[in-house]
């Protein structure tokens, strides 16, 4: 049998696509767990197969034993070969080379973007051996539009978008490479400590703009203000609060008489109340970087969770592609369509903006020629929970919201005579919803109650309070704001920006959700400026950025790309190793001070002069004393999953440090280290008759209750012979 060959990005747009093309029945293979799907569209036969992400990586060619920088030689290669931990992806690439052998025709439909390209193309490339294929184009993994993008799938890849990829992909390599190997190896061969430091051609800029405003929140020098305010209340008893118009007093003295002046009087009067109304647009439609701050701002997510939940929506079908850059919906998305299949979940919304003469959306400058803004598709999710259900609801309100009306808000201002002092009260309003009504819950705006008054009104002065401030320092970033700052100033890309400041934090050059530089990110930083501050250069970033994007327009080769940045390198490298042991110095002591800071617990409980560390160990991490070589050889054990940190504080039973065990989409949890700790004998006490008689189902041995970091657990008394355990259920304990 002869068959075309089409070939998905991930399992479930693979599954989409099959579903959307089969006529009839839909056969599905499964080759070493690895799905496939043999159908029939229009008497044609086709297999529908998966890539899982990227299935060949960069890698140095003729790999020599050591490192050694510069390195320009590399190649792609399978990604299992070139990391452990794609070792799930070659029965992938195994699948596909069988598959290949059998097709006739190949058609591409991994996502339109750099990336997708560049998967695509290096599986048409290495696994089917082809030069070229069929290329779908789509934005939602909708049946209409997936029948839509095979038929007319563009006859030839897109290569121009692929070159851009393949380029994006040299470069980020070499830099990441060279200039990660340079670091590592200037503080191994300086301080004999090895510790993987990287930097790269997006993230060493990002660091730097990070840095900058950590050096301007430590320069910062406060400035003292005084404010007035008065706190009084209409004839009716409405609360009324007003600030002095002069508003920020720079001269105490002066701060200090108008408050001697007013501070008796026990009445003011109205002389003035202004009211104005302005309108309030809709907002524009999302594209990643709004919906990323949207989704961290309303929901509290984190921009890479928020990227990572999105792409699972798309993958189901129910939005579209999230990683694009554009703020348009074209009319030829059928918006009526949508709204119609969208009524069976929200039916007033719907309904409204179905009524409507004309859809239009109100559409920002941003575009993107590869997908439009994200939008609902109109499927309805089967069933969605917590974080999941909280932003599709949020990207399908800003989808109705676009279509809504003007909001109308008014401000009235209010000035105050207290004995010839001028005082202001003002407050905002909303008077016509507007597009308010279809963003629901995820409109965030203060609404004020207007008092009702009248000019050469009294009103009651309650108090007159002085206030003795001083100037804040710039706000840190978040991970909303840096992606937002990253993209004001050209660096990286939509897909990408999320992944870079989450490796900071992996590499602990950034810490805590208002981000502060470490010890070792200010290292780091400080060294390249002094030995090659190139390589931190926002602006150059931004020029090779703007190089790709030529590249994919058809205006530049990227093979002058490359050269131009191997040119760059072997400069810039030349002279890192000049100051090599200068650099490796300074970067040392930093790895052991950041090292000491993160891991921190709490003092020893036991010698009461050491500290405890979390430590890494052959059998995973576990927390020990660093007074070991004087002879403290307490240790504490915690658990094999989930993120460890300390909690800052000690157990309120024992006074043993308490840590926080951090996991995925979960809220952190308090653990006292102490296995002995009177809260978990007591926890174990009040359960033993409740778990009484309880039987080992393995052996049919009593089960015991044993303490762990977590609390207690039943175990088979058999170990380790039998090694059952089970939790106890949470109403017995409870919890």
């Amino acid at each position: 049998m002869t068959y075309e060959l089409i070939i998905a990005e991930k399992p479930n747009a693979a599954k989409k696509i099959a579903e959307a093309l089969a006529d009839n029945k839909l056969n599905k293979k499964t080759v070493n767990k690895i799905s496939y799907y043999e159908l029939k569209h229009n008497n044609k036969e086709i297999i529908v197969a998966c890539a899982v992400g990227h299935l060949y990586n960069l890698a140095e060619k003729d790999k020599k034993k050591g490192w050694a920088y510069p390195i320009f030689n590399f190649e792609w290669k399978p990604a299992y070969e070139v990391s452990k931990t794609a070792k799930f992806s070659k029965p992938y690439v195994d699948l596909l080379k069988k598959l290949a052998k059998g097709a006739k025709e190949f058609t591409v439909a991994t996502d339109f973007d750099i990336e997708g390209s560049t998967i695509g193309w290096n599986i048409i490339k290495f696994i089917c051996e082809k030069k070229d294929a069929k290329r779908m184009k789509f934005s939602t993994l909708t049946k209409d539009e997936l029948v839509q993008s095979y038929e007319g799938a563009m006859k030839h890849l897109d290569f121009p978008q692929i070159e851009s990829g393949v380029t994006r992909h040299s470069l980020d390599w070499l830099w990441g490479m060279n200039l990660s190997r340079a670091l590592t190896l200037s503080v191994k061969n300086s301080g004999g400590i090895f510790k993987i430091l990287s930097t790269g051609r997006v993230q060493g800029p990002t660091l730097k703009v990070l840095y900058g405003r950590e050096k301007e929140i430590q320069a910062f020098k406060p400035t003292p203000y005084w404010e007035l305010e008065l706190i009084g209340s209409t004839k009716e008893d409405k609360p009324i609060i007003a600030e002095h118009s002069e508003g920020k007093f720079l001269d105490k003295k002066k701060a200090e008489t108008v408050f001697n002046k007013c501070k008796k009087s026990k009445e003011g009067s109205v002389i003035n109340i202004d009211i104005k109304e302005f309108k309030q647009s809709p907002p524009f439609p999302f594209d990643l970087t709004s919906l990323q701050i949207e989704a961290h701002t309303i929901l509290g997510l984190s921009p890479s969770v928020t990227l990572q939940i999105a792409q699972d929506l798309y993958t189901e079908g129910v939005i579209s592609y999230p990683r694009t850059s554009s703020q348009k919906l074209p009319q030829s998305l059928g918006f009526k369509k949508i709204l119609e299949n969208l009524k069976k979940k929200f039916k007033n919304e719907c309904e409204f903006i179905l009524t409507k003469t004309k859809l239009v959306p109100n559409e920002g400058k941003k575009e993107d020629a590869a997908h439009p803004a994200i939008y609902p598709t109109g499927e309805l999710p089967k069933k969605l929970e917590d974080k999941k259900a909280d932003l599709y609801e949020l990207i399908t309100r800003r989808f109705f919201a676009v279509f809504g009306e003007n909001a109308i808000r008014e401000t009235m201002t209010i000035n105050i005579d207290v004995n010839a002092e001028n005082f202001i009260a003002k407050g905002t309003r909303t008077k016509f919803k507007g597009w308010h009504e279809l963003y629901g819950r995820f409109v965030k705006l203060d609404e004020d109650e207007f008092p009702n008054l009248k000019l050469n009104e009294k009103i009651n002065v309650n108090e007159i309070k002085l206030y003795d401030k001083e100037t804040k320092p710039p706000a840190r970033y978040n991970e909303a704001s840096i992606i937002k700052e990253m993209e004001k100033v050209g660096i990286g890309t939509k897909s990408t920006r999320a992944a870079i400041v989450q490796n900071l934090y992996d590499r602990n050059y950034i810490i805590d959700r208002q981000i502060k530089v470490t010890d070792l990110g200010t290292s780091t930083i400080e060294a390249l400026e002094k030995y090659c501050p190139e390589i931190l250069d926002v602006e150059l970033t931004k020029q090779f950025d703007d190089a790709m994007e030529s590249i994919q327009d058809g205006k530049k080769k990227g093979e002058q790309v490359v050269q131009e940045a191997e040119s760059f390198l072997s400069k810039t490298l030349t002279n890192f190793k000049k100051h090599e042991k200068e650099i490796g110095k300074d970067l040392s002591k930093a790895v052991l001070e950041t090292r000491d800071t993160l891991t921190y617990i709490g003092m020893c409980p036991k010698c009461k002069v050491g500290e405890l560390h979390l430590r890494s160990g052959k059998f995973g991490a576990f927390i020990a004393c660093n007074k070991y070589e004087e002879g403290c050889k307490t240790t504490f054990k915690v658990p094999r999953s989930g993120l460890v940190k300390g909690a800052g504080k000690n157990c309120d039973k024992c006074s043993y440090p308490m840590i926080l065990i951090i996991k995925a989409r979960r809220k952190p949890q308090e653990l006292c280290i102490n296995p002995e700790c009177p809260t978990k004998k007591e926890e174990e006490e009040r359960i033993k008759k409740l778990v009484e008689g309880k039987k080992c189902p393995n052996c049919g041995s009593q089960l015991v209750i044993k303490a762990g970091v977590y609390g207690p657990f039943l175990a088979c008394p058999g170990y380790p012979k039998c090694k059952h355990i089970e939790n106890i259920p949470k109403d017995k304990i409870g919890v």
